[in-house]
């Protein structure tokens, strides 16, 4: 095949996710080639590799995906990427480790459209706790949040201490005011859900985190979003299709947001991603920024019919 489509999977990680691999070639990548045990140092010669080895048709052709596990490492391996680049040699790169940008992108999209829906404005102000906070998840959804304007708390089942190690480092990158807190015993976990008016939950999968009779005391909650598609739910009562549906047990009839309902915004702005590289025309660079403009319209169309 003359100047295939072809996508390198740099990979710091021991496996290379199924997820990425499968969604590459949904996107009709003719070729996926993954790298596992990527470390840092090694993405300049690797992606050098990647761009001086095609011609001016087949550098256009060609794409870079960085996952992993950790945001952070996941970001800094962009940036090594997007350095090593030498024009015209230069090929798009997308960043996604876990799954957890597109993913925090579409739950903090759907989030923002159901209280639009629901008359309580956008995001501005309002307090937000996200269970499993330092995880990939949630710290990228607490900088989408930020910059949403909201006032952010990213919960740690470790403990506050933790929780404020997490915020500082993210907050000194991103230029963020995220706030730690810590969801160690249920007295934690009943705090956060009587004074926040936004839950996520992100927390490890199969974790009950928050039980009813917490959520029957959530008397500013608006909106309860569960990323967790596995049995049971984070938040009880949130059930993995909801998007927009009343959660009777709160006294302030928060609306649900559940998991394959986010889910389905999150494939979609995965594949739309993986395709925005293939039609450019000038190599991208796209991170979590871009998968939440995405994520917006994907969100706006569902929730909002706009």
């Amino acid at each position: 095949m003359k100047d295939p489509f072809l996508l390198h999977i740099f990979n710091p990680t021991k496996n290379v996710s199924p997820f990425d691999v499968n969604m590459a070639y949904e996107a009709d990548f003719d070729g996926v080639i993954p790298y596992a045990n990527v470390t840092l140092e090694e993405v300049h010669a690797l992606t050098q590799d990647t761009i001086f080895s095609r011609g001016p048709t087949g550098v256009r052709r060609t794409g870079i995906f960085i996952g992993g596990r950790e945001f952070g490492l996941a970001m800094d391996m962009l940036q090594r990427a997007r350095a090593a680049m030498v024009p015209p040699f230069a090929v798009s790169v997308l960043v996604d480790p876990s799954g957890a940008i597109t993913t925090a992108a579409a739950v903090v999209a759907c989030v923002e459209a159901v209280l639009k829906k629901s008359g309580h404005g956008d995001l501005s102000g309002k307090k937000v706790h996200i269970f499993g906070g330092t995880g990939p998840v949630g710290v990228c959804a607490g900088i989408l949040l930020d910059r949403c304007a909201a006032e952010v708390y990213i919960a740690s089942h470790r403990g506050e201490y933790v929780a404020d190690e997490v915020a500082r480092e993210y907050n000194a990158r991103f230029h963020a005011k995220l706030h730690g807190a810590s969801s160690n015993s249920e007295d934690d976990i009943a705090q956060i859900v009587r004074d926040s008016e936004v839950l996520i939950g992100s927390a490890r999968a199969g974790v009950r985190i928050v039980g009813r009779a917490q959520l029957e005391q959530a008397r500013n909650l608006k909106v309860a979003a569960d990323v967790n598609a596995v049995p049971p739910s984070g938040i009880q009562g949130v059930e993995v299709n909801d998007l927009g549906r009343v959660l009777d047990c709160t006294p302030s009839k928060a609306l649900c947001l559940g998991a394959l309902a986010i889910g389905n915004i999150k494939y979609k702005v995965h594949h739309r991603m993986f395709q925005m590289m293939k039609e450019s025309e000038r190599p991208l660079y796209l991170d979590f920024e871009d998968a939440f403009a995405v994520a917006r319209e994907y969100a706006g169309k569902k929730i909002l019919g706009a």
